[in-house]
């Protein structure tokens, strides 16, 4: 299972659930409260935990002046407004909102907790928030422009296979799909004919690539949403087992066999920054939201050879990482 979602589950694992019952034990601690879809990540010593990392570097160590109550759907979209109404009735001082339904549904739990978006993607477009500088009402964190990053993503898939003139988009079926529209405008411009495909069920992705191999389709663009995600596995094979070149948006999916990814890593130390300055007394209104200043591109030499490709080395030199 992959995702910004699911990055930050994973830098969270030191933040397991059965710590909400020590919280009860201690309610003059200030209290976080994490709304994730995904589900809680196993302790594991040998995992890294950079947000909490950084939180200790700011001062703040579970147990000692803060807790968590941690709230996960499973991968149960509609299990999100229940768990985000259980965050409100304990009261907790904030909540880390690890992606766009999760922030969706605490902003309509509470007009007066704060909200911390770990990650979103077009927070303005979704109506998270007023605008980048002056968020309002009681949302702050950080956002990716994922028109801007899915038009970069297809110049660097066309970069690669220069010869493409039909790719496919995967994305979530019912779900909206930031960045979708500029990934099919930037489509046209390079002349490039797109098809929408789209999964939800196992089975849907099975479908959606025999639509695409019909449609003789010569490469995809995947988008990381809650329905991919949970099927990223399949996902992967499907694209090796058509020899079908995609682009993801995340290095998660390269590491699992994926081609080329283009992204923004999950910044923990800044949001570690919005949760402390929130629980030291600062407004979210005040805190404007901020957008990456790093992205992270990551290639499989691997994977290409299996597809018969000869990565360009004007990209080879340009990726952050090149897994061979």
């Amino acid at each position: 299972m992959l995702g910004i979602g699911l990055a930050v589950v994973l830098a969270l694992s030191v933040f397991h659930a059965p710590l909400a019952v020590v919280a009860q034990n201690a309610p003059k601690l200030p209290r976080i409260g994490i709304l994730s879809a995904s589900p809680p990540a196993q302790p594991d010593s040998r995992r890294q935990r950079p947000l909490s990392v950084a939180l200790r570097e700011l001062g703040w160590i579970e147990g000692q002046n803060f807790m968590i109550e941690g709230r996960w759907a499973e991968w149960r979209l509609d299990r999100l407004p229940a768990l985000a109404t259980e965050l409100v009735q304990l009261k907790v001082d904030l909540i880390l909102a690890t992606g766009g339904a999760e922030i969706a549904a605490a902003k309509r739990a509470t007009k007066t907790i704060p909200i911390v978006m770990a990650y979103s993607l077009d927070a303005v477009e979704q109506g998270f928030v007023a605008s980048l500088a002056r968020p309002g009402e009681n949302v702050t964190g950080v956002t990716a422009m994922s028109s801007e990053l899915s038009r970069k993503r297809l110049d660097l898939l066309k970069e690669t296979v220069p010869k493409i003139v039909r790719i496919a988009t995967l994305s979530c079926k019912g779900l909206r799909q930031p960045g979708l529209t500029g990934t099919l405008a930037a489509a046209r411009a390079l002349g490039v004919s797109p098809q929408l495909l789209e999964g939800r069920e196992a089975d849907d992705f099975e479908a959606a690539f025999a639509a695409a191999i019909r449609e003789r389709v010569e490469a995809m663009v995947v988008f990381t949403c809650y329905f991919t995600a949970l099927n990223a596995p399949r996902v992967v094979a499907l694209a090796a087992r058509h020899r079908l070149p995609a682009m993801y948006s995340e290095r998660q999916w390269v590491d699992a066999g994926g081609l080329m990814s283009y992204g923004v890593p999950v910044m923990y130390r800044l949001v570690a920054t919005y949760v402390d300055k929130i629980l030291k007394g600062a407004k979210p209104a005040d805190l404007p939201v901020e957008q990456p200043t790093k992205f992270e591109m990551v290639i499989n030499l691997k994977t290409a050879k299996a597809l018969g490709l000869t990565i360009p080395q004007t990209l080879l030199l340009r990726a952050d990482q090149v897994i061979e």
